[in-house]
């Protein structure tokens, strides 16, 4: 299960609680709710999901290697300037391939019944770290440019995205995650997948062509 856009905005948790009884009224015996980590906002959809009675996992993720390149980081990363209000802070960006490798497990396996993962990559990254990345795979200049909030807020609204998107770099800004976890060690056995190795493979598919 995922909500778009954030599990922590309003009107999830009833959303996921609807669903998850929904599924379970007609026979769905194992549920896996895509959590964000750090979200104090999510948990409450998290317990919605658990109180409905069937078996469940909940994946909490870092912020995705992906949304580089299938998200809203895209467009910004072909223009060759990552304007985002982020500052020095940094981030163990996590490929949604393990994310997606975590939920199969959890829907095919029982050990992983009742579990809750939190998965991050191997390492930390600052938007400057994932600039130079950014540029050792394309071969081309892609610049960070650190921004205030309102500003980022000013020019979601001229996209027509919602505002609260701005309030999601807060647990990048805050340091909450700021930290290393294990969960794809734990749930897999492997070490999970490198920046630099999705920003080569992503760069060869031609995503990134100005």
């Amino acid at each position: 299960m995922t909500y778009y856009p954030d599990l922590a905005f309003p009107g999830a948790k009833e959303a996921v609680g609807r669903f998850a009884a929904f599924a379970v009224e007609r026979g769905v015996r194992r549920l896996v709710l895509l959590s964000g980590r750090g979200e104090e906002g999510a948990v409450a959809s998290e317990d919605a999901l658990k109180a409905c009675g069937n078996d469940w996992t909940v994946v909490r993720a870092n912020w995705f290697n992906q949304n580089f390149s299938e998200s809203f980081f895209l467009d910004p990363v072909r223009s060759g300037e990552l304007a985002l209000p982020t500052g020095d802070a940094v981030e163990p960006f996590v490929d949604a391939d393990d994310i997606a490798d975590v939920v199969v497990a959890a829907l095919t396996d029982d050990r992983h019944i009742g579990r809750i993962y939190e998965l991050s990559g191997p390492r930390l990254l600052s938007f400057h770290d994932v600039a130079r990345e950014l540029s050792a795979a394309t071969g081309r200049t892609i610049t960070y440019i650190p921004v205030s909030v309102d500003d980022y807020r000013a020019a979601l609204r001229e996209l027509g995205e919602p505002e609260e998107f701005a309030d999601l770099f807060t647990l990048i800004v805050d340091g909450r995650n700021a930290s290393l976890v294990h969960g794809v060690r734990e749930a897999l056995g492997r070490e999970p997948r490198d920046f630099a190795d999705y920003a080569k493979e992503a760069a060869a598919t031609g995503v990134w062509d100005a």
